[in-house]
């Protein structure tokens, strides 16, 4: 009978890979597990319980502008104090806030890192009882004592010391990096604990699915047009067509393609200039999590986590997945869309 390991056990046998961190990264992360709990109880009694729809009347709006969900806002205060009272963080950047968030505890005045994160990515698929996502990015500071400032997040994303995501799905899952392979624990609800499912987690090199938001082809650069037109054309060699699959759920396309394999792209639009996506706590985390299962993620041209960040909800287009698929898409982009990375 094979034994189960718990997300807190992983962490724990893990520790020595970061002899300078003496147990705050794993308690981190532990309770970043303890949120996703609470907010996985609530998304899955959504339907049951007052908390569906938008979290105001009026439609209120976060930082983005766009309108914000009652689940968004409980996961944001979910997030926000369980990474608050560990005494591990001295500062957190979310999508749902346009300042940076001080945590202001005696214990986190020496606080050795910073957060970043989108509580509920997709969460236009709430009402309609489609997976969504919270999304998760750590730095180590930059400065060394007293309140978080704005600089410790201006880092590019090769700085991550850890990163990942839980997907509330079927079942829910939590998968994370620390730059030593990408590992995947799934919720047990009997026991109420992130069991390890699937270890060292690898992407396929090439695959046969792409995933985006065709509704918007008529705005897309050149370079995305064409490479759209040829997942599409008939040809036996390369096993084209590809199929198209695309949920509008980052988190849920992403973690699809990484067991799969396949290339999810968030590129410009006539509207978007800069992309959609954001830069600090949705494309560099993913990135991460990408390249370390095999994969590429890039903005077209240039590598996602060597972007240089200077601003917190900084947005950039987004090519992740296949590490053959990425570069594919790399060469139609130089070609008709030439862009320089930012």
């Amino acid at each position: 009978m094979s034994r189960v390991k718990t997300l807190g056990q992983f962490i724990i046998e893990k520790q020595s890979d970061f002899p300078y961190a003496k147990g705050e990264l794993s308690r981190l992360l532990r309770d970043i597990g303890i949120a996703a709990k609470i907010v996985n109880r609530e998304v899955n009694k959504a339907g049951l319980a007052d908390i569906l729809g938008d979290a105001s009347e009026n439609g209120e709006t976060n930082v983005q502008g766009e309108v914000q969900k009652k689940l968004d806002v409980f996961a944001n205060e979910q997030f926000i104090a369980a990474l608050s009272v560990g005494g591990e963080v001295c500062a957190i950047a979310s999508e749902e806030n346009e300042e940076m968030i001080i945590v202001d505890t005696a214990q986190s005045k020496n606080a050795k890192y910073v957060v970043a994160i989108d509580p509920l990515d997709g969460s236009s698929n709430i009402d309609v009882n489609v997976s969504v996502g919270t999304i998760f990015s750590i730095y180590r500071r930059l400065t060394l004592s007293g309140p978080g400032k704005l600089e410790d997040f201006m880092q590019r994303g090769t700085e991550q010391v850890a990163a990942g995501y839980i997907i509330y799905g079927s079942s829910t899952m939590l998968v994370y990096t620390t730059g030593k392979g990408v590992n995947g624990f799934t919720l047990d609800p009997s026991i109420g604990e992130f069991c390890l499912s699937h270890p060292n987690m690898k992407t396929p090199e090439s695959a046969k699915t792409y995933s985006i938001n065709e509704g918007n082809y008529v705005h897309f650069p050149d370079g995305v047009k064409k490479y759209i037109k040829y997942c599409q054309e008939d040809d036996s060699s390369t096993k084209r067509p590809y199929s198209s699959r695309y949920i509008g759920s980052a988190v849920a396309d992403v973690h699809r393609n990484l067991i799969t394999g396949g290339i999810y792209i968030y590129p410009t639009t006539a509207a978007s200039e800069n992309g959609k996506l954001r830069l600090l706590y949705e494309c560099n985390p993913m990135a991460f999590i990408i390249e370390q299962a095999g994969g590429m993620a890039t903005n077209g041209s240039g590598r996602i986590m060597e972007l240089d960040i200077k601003t917190l909800h900084q947005r950039t287009s987004f090519f992740a997945g296949s590490a053959d698929m990425v570069n594919k898409a790399g060469e139609f982009m130089a070609k008709y869309s030439a862009v320089k990375a930012k």
